[in-house]
């Protein structure tokens, strides 16, 4: 099954000692890693290899951390067995107010990241917010220029971001959905809802059309899903009930 899921979800219910097990106990067998999981890879390995797991993507920020610290990212990905490694989001120089020359700036980066990264022999990608749909000062959009101008990178797709950037995810997976080869799956509350978790929901139990979204993204050749949210007041609540979404639609 190519369910995964983002332990970011899972930051505020650590320790990852009991974390792990739990997720492991629901029935998830892939985890994908950020920042807060890199601190001592080799033990963190041992902990997913003790309870059947395994990692086999993970999130680098800034992007910083596949250039001058790309040495260090390929130690720690290679420990931890990954092999699709994205860079997040960008920095708060890009979310206020960037022009397209400097997202276009920012995309070549990213090309020579990605060939840096696929010469150590693993994929690169980007994960995207709702920053890279809003139209920019002369009407661009920083997503397109992103995957035009740099055309080796994957892209980890966060379907609820776009959502949130008052785009439409379906004609997205329509025009682009080949560069999608991971996805990122989680669910925006009706409005006024779920306050109290930034108004995200658990996959299934929010507006968006989960079913329609991962047929699209299967049939343009998505492989691998990571269910997450970003502010879950209930790890087990949401970790359970958007499994048992995700598996009627993907296994």
């Amino acid at each position: 099954m190519n369910v995964s899921i983002q332990l970011y979800s899972a930051r505020n219910f650590k320790p990852w000692e009991s974390v792990i097990p739990d997720l492991a106990r629901l029935g998830y067998r892939k985890v994908e890693g950020f920042g807060g999981n890199y601190d001592d890879p080799a033990a963190f390995r041992a902990l997913l290899d003790e309870h059947g797991m395994t990692m086999p993507s993970g999130h680098f920020f800034p992007l910083d951390s596949f250039e001058e610290g790309l040495e260090a990212t390929i130690i720690a990905a290679r420990a931890l067995g990954m092999n699709r490694l994205f860079c997040p989001a960008p920095t708060d120089d890009y979310r206020n107010g960037a022009d397209a020359a400097a997202w276009t700036g920012l995309a070549k980066r990213l090309e020579t990241a990605a060939k840096r990264v696929n010469d150590a022999g693993m994929r690169f990608g980007w994960h995207n917010h709702h920053w890279e749909f809003l139209p920019l000062a002369g009407g661009e959009v920083a997503m397109e220029l992103l995957l035009e101008h740099a055309p080796s990178i994957e892209w980890e797709a966060d379907i609820a971001w776009i959502v949130r950037g008052n785009a439409d995810p379906l004609a997205w997976i329509a025009r682009h959905g080949e560069r999608m080869t991971t996805a990122h799956v989680k669910d925006v509350a009706p409005a006024g809802e779920n306050l109290d978790e930034d108004g995200w929901a658990d996959v299934g139990y929010g507006v968006m059309d989960w079913k329609a979204i991962t047929a699209a993204l299967r049939a343009a050749g998505t492989d691998l899903f990571v269910i997450e949210h970003d502010n879950p007041a209930d790890l087990d609540r949401f970790a359970r009930r958007s499994l048992k979404t995700m598996r009627a639609f993907v296994e």
